[in-house]
């Protein structure tokens, strides 16, 4: 009998990546999702019926126990960068966590997978980075033996990181940058899932793992990086913090003063405070070797889906080509 998983935030950016791993590997997998008619392309990942999208709101009891009856694993790939609404990072990054672990642990689920974040700090000023410590600590009360996954920023076709900033240098001759100088270690998308695959599977001890791809850049030097793919040239602008912080504010004011009807998705205070800090794999962590996992590099994914913002997009290759094939011809003689 094949066996179920449930993966929560299973149509979001790391989700589809582990929802495809996992029905490829033979499971049958529950999408929970709160907007299930938005999801239903995950039913393409598997055979008629493996793969299926249901309603879950992971701030209910009732809803998260729907979602996770029956199942013999659980994946938790909720996260928020920015509140809005009820989505508050306490309820959805603290207590939706600690939630999942103790229903899963009353269901008799076996093993549980949360995908946290470098830089989760029971002690920090961002509330993002404090909320995801405090859903860790939260869920090893209820699944001690859970898996911990710390991914540094992750990228690939759908991110929203390199995707936005080089939509925003095909039409601005300036890329503005927050914390020019701190450090990032991007992971591709696809190798976290293969990790929470692993995690699935029982072959990794639980624990806290943190991941990293084999690029550790600043933020200037990822923008320079993302310029150099697109083939295009603007102006990395570093912003001072304190200027930042005046920004941030402003714009979190404004979605305050609209009761979030104007929300804020540009910056936010709290992003801000993230960015202040490095986002690498620490010294001593324990990171994809113990998946036997050779973290991708960014020259390998990035060209595959960046194209479309160069100067001739899909025609840019041709393009260079046959400047290059004239060039090497030189002046014709008559």
């Amino acid at each position: 009998m094949q066996k179920l998983v449930t993966i929560f935030g299973g149509s979001g950016f790391l989700g589809r990546y582990v929802a495809q791993r996992l029905a490829k590997a033979g499971w049958r997998v529950r999408v929970a999702v709160r907007r299930p008619y938005e999801a239903h392309f995950v039913r393409m990942y598997g055979a008629v019926g493996q793969v299926e999208p249901v309603f879950a709101n992971i701030r209910s009891d009732q809803s998260v126990a729907a979602a996770l009856s029956g199942a013999d694993a659980v994946v938790n790939c909720v996260g928020i960068l920015a509140e809005s609404g009820a989505n508050k990072f306490g309820a959805v990054q603290a207590e939706g966590a600690a939630r999942i672990a103790r229903l899963a642990a009353a269901e008799g689920c076996e093993r549980m997978v949360q995908i946290s974040a470098i830089g989760a700090d029971s002690a920090s000023d961002s509330d993002y980075a404090r909320t995801k410590a405090e859903g860790e600590a939260g869920l090893l009360e209820h699944m001690p033996d859970a898996v911990i996954l710390r991914p540094s920023i992750m990228f690939g076709a759908e991110d929203e990181f390199f995707n936005r900033f080089a939509g925003m240098a095909r039409f601005f001759p300036v890329v503005p940058v927050v914390g020019a100088n701190t450090r990032f270690q991007p992971v591709f998308v696809d190798d976290v899932a293969a990790a929470a695959e692993v995690a699935v599977h029982g072959r990794v001890p639980g624990g806290i793992y943190e991941l990293g791809g084999p690029d550790v850049e600043t933020f200037r030097e990822l923008m320079a990086t993302m310029l150099r793919v697109i083939r295009r040239r603007a102006l990395i602008l570093p912003v001072p913090f304190f200027a930042a912080r005046l920004l941030a504010g402003a714009l979190d004011l404004g979605q305050r003063a609209t009761f979030g009807i104007v929300s804020n998705g540009m910056l936010t205070r709290d992003q801000v405070r993230n960015l202040a800090r490095d986002n690498v794999v620490g010294d001593t962590a324990t990171g994809f070797e113990a998946f036997g996992i050779s973290p991708t590099a960014m020259e390998a994914i990035l060209p595959g889906y960046l194209w479309r913002f160069r100067p001739s997009g899909q025609y840019s290759d041709i393009q260079r080509s046959a400047r290059n094939l004239k060039a090497d011809r030189g002046p014709r003689s008559r």
